[in-house]
């Protein structure tokens, strides 16, 4: 018997033991108890649905091939082959999706992610490479029906950004943009290069799952705020008034500045919702620290500090060192077009995963 269906078998009977419990009037009486219960309810109630269309499949197949085994009614045959070539196909969809169903739901994946992108080693060149990706974000966002809002950017004087961080609204933006995290590596010709000699610069991105006020609770009483004049590339003052806006978060000692906007208080509203998915992703990296070597195993969201992509120009090749994907559409991948490698990643996480399903 396959591993999953045992696991399958714990699921049918937790899910009968939460249904019993909710007709229980001490837990009815608990409505937080009960709350949490009727949400566990009802992300089993979608497996065992399937599960039991699963073991409806088998059946039919059962009696079906039953039916041929002893039939002799040429009417008999013909529905019974009927009926196993409607139900084998179902069979087949539903051994390959109901494992998947047991991988634990990230409770993040249907946030919004705030988006932070750097240029780091190369200079000029790794700030241009910066405003290259995050046009890949954005236009892929707006191929998803996603929102795109810059909360705050440090453009360079070549073009580019030394630092831009931006949210990206819509749902089930950090299911699939989470993979993103990492060291993006380019190698081209710059344009300031008049030997025609191959460069190869850097950029961080972080994505972060924008955390709600549910979420994290911060005590106004460790902020340190400060105002100060927005400045452009090369230092000029943007605006007249003191409108940018720098929190300091003393506990942690988490800096977030916005100066983006003109009015003082979109930026600290703007950095305050940067500053909330920082410290969420400081606790939950905490958290998580304690299980950081079955992590190392999975594709995860990578580490800031690790390279997770190539993007060779010379050669129009994308590669993904993670997953060892490998892609000669550099044209249309840095124009948005993200679905065959980020789907390649979700599938590749999730075969790690799946090895973690007791």
């Amino acid at each position: 018997m396959e591993k999953w269906i045992s696991k399958l078998d714990s699921v049918v009977e937790r899910y009968k033991d939460i249904e019993g419990l909710l007709s229980d009037p001490e837990v009815i009486n608990d409505q937080e108890r009960f709350q949490r219960l009727s949400k566990k309810y009802a992300e089993l109630r979608e497996i065992v649905l399937k599960y039991e269309e699963y073991q409806e499949l088998q059946d039919n197949i059962a009696e079906a091939e039953e039916v041929l085994e002893i039939a002799e009614d040429e009417e008999m045959i013909q529905l019974a082959k009927m009926q196993l070539a409607e139900a084998e196909p179902r069979l087949e969809v539903l051994k390959e999706k109901l494992p998947l169903m047991l991988i634990p739901k990230d409770p993040n994946d249907e946030k919004n992610v705030i988006v932070e992108i750097r240029g780091s080693a190369g200079g000029d060149e790794a700030n241009i490479f910066a405003g290259n990706l995050y046009r890949m974000y954005t236009r892929y966002a707006e191929k998803q029906g996603w929102k795109v809002e810059v909360m705050n950017s440090s453009p360079s004087e070549m073009g580019g950004f030394k630092e831009v961080i931006f949210i990206i609204e819509g749902k089930g933006a950090y299911s699939k943009l989470k993979y993103e995290s990492g060291v993006h590596r380019v190698q081209r010709v710059p344009e300031t290069e008049s030997s025609g000699r191959v460069h190869t610069s850097t950029s961080t991105v972080a994505v972060l799952p924008e955390a709600e006020d549910v979420d994290i609770e911060i005590n106004n009483n460790d902020l340190k705020i400060d105002t100060y004049r927005s400045s452009g590339p090369g230092g000029q003052s943007v605006n007249t008034t003191d409108s940018a806006v720098r929190i300091t978060h003393e506990p942690t000692g988490l800096v977030v500045s916005c100066q983006d906007e003109k009015s003082q208080h979109k930026n600290k509203d703007k950095a305050m919702r940067i500053l909330r998915a920082r410290l969420k992703e400081k606790i939950e990296k905490e958290q998580q620290a304690e299980v950081a070597e079955k992590r190392k195993s999975q594709i995860g969201t990578g580490g800031r500090s690790e390279r997770i992509r190539t993007y060779n120009f010379p050669q129009g090749r994308v590669s993904d060192h993670r997953i060892n994907l490998t892609s000669h559409q550099l044209e249309s991948i840095l124009d948005g077009e993200l679905d065959e490698v980020i789907e390649a990643l979700i599938t590749a996480d999730q075969i790690e995963k799946l090895k973690q399903v007791d």
